[in-house]
């Protein structure tokens, strides 16, 4: 991760969730972390991106055992992602709609409605992003809002729940969304990316991609392409 160092952090329990806060800016920006990080994984992003910010950070409901206090948004199968990374093939998990997806879907809608009460945050002032599986989560809460948000941050993600979200991207026409993918990223495909980028382009989003020759990372060129947006809504 690239930091200047850990900024102070305001802890709250929202949703059931335990949430770090950092600003108290007019835009928002909720940034979920991915499978196996830290609930405070990305809060150092918040010191990288100087602007009229509040940045919120939610920590995964489910602890896992022996990843030294990861959290996961849901449970995947890790015997087969051992076994991607063994054979150096990454799987489309486009038609995976994972069990839990529901559940914590509905848990986060809560989390944003409580959210947006309790700081009084318009519609138009909400970001949404993440990377890895935080990104695929922020995406799939984005298509089952009544509301867009003012804006989508997808680092590192992929399709899933591809049967559900297929007619749902017309809700996102006209969203500005930044979309980072690694060409050599081992986790989740390429193609698969690409693949999501070309469908909310169809669905009218105004996608700002960035492919990097890297991993399933965040370069500093996709810091800077997410503050130039940031930069944009605020």
């Amino acid at each position: 991760m690239y930091s200047r160092g850990v900024p102070t952090a305001t802890r709250l329990d929202i949703a059931g969730l335990t949430t770090r806060i950092v600003g108290d800016g007019p835009l928002t920006v909720v940034l979920l972390h991915g499978f196996g990080a830290p609930g405070d994984d990305l809060v150092s992003l918040a010191s990288l991106w100087d602007g009229p910010y509040r940045f919120v950070f939610p920590a995964a409901p489910l602890e896992l055992q022996g990843y030294g206090g990861g959290r996961a948004w849901w449970m995947i199968d890790l015997s087969s992602l051992e076994q991607d990374i063994a054979t150096g093939r990454a799987r489309d998990r486009s038609a995976e709609i994972p069990d839990d997806l529901a559940s914590v879907r509905a848990q986060m809608l809560r989390f944003l409605d409580m959210l947006q009460a309790r700081y009084a945050i318009a519609n138009d002032k909400l970001v949404l992003g993440g990377f890895s599986q935080g990104a695929m989560l922020s995406l799939d809460v984005a298509l089952h809002r009544d509301v867009p948000p003012a804006g989508l941050v997808l680092m590192s993600g992929t399709i899933i729940a591809e049967p559900e979200w297929a007619p749902l991207y017309r809700k996102l026409a006209n969203v500005p969304v930044v979309q980072s993918h690694g060409r050599r990223d081992m986790l989740l495909p390429f193609a698969t990316a690409e693949r999501l980028r070309d469908k909310l382009r169809d669905a009218g989003a105004k996608v700002d991609w960035h492919q990097f020759v890297g991993g399933h990372e965040i370069p500093p060129t996709v810091i800077h392409a997410v503050g130039e947006q940031l930069a944009k809504l605020a």
